[in-house]
């Protein structure tokens, strides 16, 4: 049997900003795909990097969720080597899972929503302190 060939670093991020996006904006994969005029479970193979998202279909997709086509390049390994090394463990899967969680969530919504950014500071540094971190 042929082994399946990993999906590109670079889809499988794309993916994954494409699945924080929607989180943060509670959108369902069903409501998504609606909106894009597909199924939920391509919605759900973009989001794993499994399928590759066309150039008019990422612009499709960043209206609908309201950012720029740039969104899901941010932090994206730029060089073949950084995506070589990306393969690995995904740096922004961490991200990814703690905003797919309901706390994960609603603690980014309320800190977006505080103005003042040395309160922002102060939050960051309190949390890492609790965590066990050095600031």
């Amino acid at each position: 049997m042929p082994s399946k060939k990993a999906p590109n670093p670079i889809d499988v991020h794309v993916g994954s900003r494409v699945r924080l996006r929607r989180m943060m904006l509670g959108m369902s994969q069903e409501k998504l795909g609606e909106s894009l005029g597909i199924t939920f479970q391509q919605i759900q193979k973009y989001e794993k990097g499994t399928n590759r998202i066309g150039a008019s279909r990422l612009q499709h997709i960043s209206t609908v969720l309201k950012v720029p086509v740039s969104f899901f390049f941010e932090d994206a390994p730029g060089t073949p080597q950084e995506a070589m090394e990306a393969s690995g463990t995904q740096p922004t899967s961490y991200v990814v899972d703690f905003l797919s969680s309901s706390e994960g969530l609603s603690l980014n919504k309320a800190f977006v929503r505080i103005e003042d950014a040395r309160v922002r500071r102060r939050i960051v540094d309190l949390v890492r302190s609790l965590a066990g971190e050095e600031a």
